[in-house]
């Protein structure tokens, strides 16, 4: 059973953890998405971060509002969520999605809400930097190739292409990188609230685009850090029945696996 404190209970004590693990909606009712979020709550008990979650207390970004053009649900959903943290005091945020990462860091400022925003990939760099994570050697990954797709809203938005890699370096495998990478990578088809709607009409679907450049990697797994993009690049390998060849994995999923 992994220990998962709420941010309420702690507060109720007086005490303040280091870090804020700010879940999402994708890792709190998304089943698949749920395995990284308790992989990541797996390294961060197993190296002794002091953190906290919201629980119920969380409430969705207002990204998909925002990005759909509901510009007032998002500054409804905003304002509520910067009450809570600013109630609670809270001076760091680490996130496992570049959709909240990205809305938290860029876009709560200006409404009022001003924290150190880390996404969970440049926090695992972190913990590897200061010597809290270690991993050991061989494992699923020895001798496999591993191809890394980046997120828009980690790499073209953020500028943060890595730390992902950096990561990734530590396993005992080949990185290979698709023909469309870091600047010029390609979206999995799911940005901009276009993951909860009905793609326009055309020709071929963005992640079945996507999946031809998993494919020609010949990777045998593919490397995310994002429950958007773990969704849309899983669907395409299925409709490809390449399902048994290649593996997609969150990073911190991949990491938790060789602790």
């Amino acid at each position: 059973m992994q220990v998962v404190p709420i941010m309420a209970d702690l507060f109720a004590e007086g005490k303040q953890p280091e870090v804020l693990f700010w879940v999402g909606c994708a890792g709190s009712f998304d089943q698949r998405a749920q395995m990284v979020t308790k992989a990541f709550v797996k390294i961060l008990n197993k190296v002794g971060v002091s953190f906290a979650i919201l629980g119920p207390e969380e409430s969705c970004t207002g990204d998909p509002a925002r990005r759909s053009g509901n510009e007032f649900l998002f500054q409804m959903q905003a304002a509520m969520n910067i009450e809570v943290l600013n109630m609670y005091e809270v001076k760091r945020i680490v996130t496992t999605c570049p959709h909240c990462f990205n809305t938290l860091k860029n876009e709560y400022p200006e409404l009022g809400g001003n924290y150190e925003v880390i996404h969970h990939t440049t926090f695992l760099q972190e913990l590897i930097n200061d010597g809290k994570l270690k991993l050991k050697e061989g494992g699923d990954f020895k001798g496999k190739r591993i191809s890394y797709h980046d997120s828009c809203y980690l790499g073209r938005a953020n500028e943060i292409y890595e730390a992902p890699r950096k990561v990734l370096e530590l396993l005992d495998a080949e990185l290979v990188e698709m023909k469309r990478c870091r600047t010029k990578g390609l979206c999995c088809g799911a940005g901009g609230a276009q993951m909860f709607k009905e793609e326009e009409d055309g020709t071929l679907r963005v992640n079945q685009e996507r999946t031809k450049d998993v494919i020609e990697s010949k990777a045998d797994y593919i490397a995310v850090a994002c429950p958007f993009c773990s969704t849309m690049l899983g669907d395409g390998i299925k409709e490809k029945e390449k399902q048994e060849e290649i593996k997609v994995l969150d990073i911190a999923e991949m990491l938790e696996k060789l602790m």
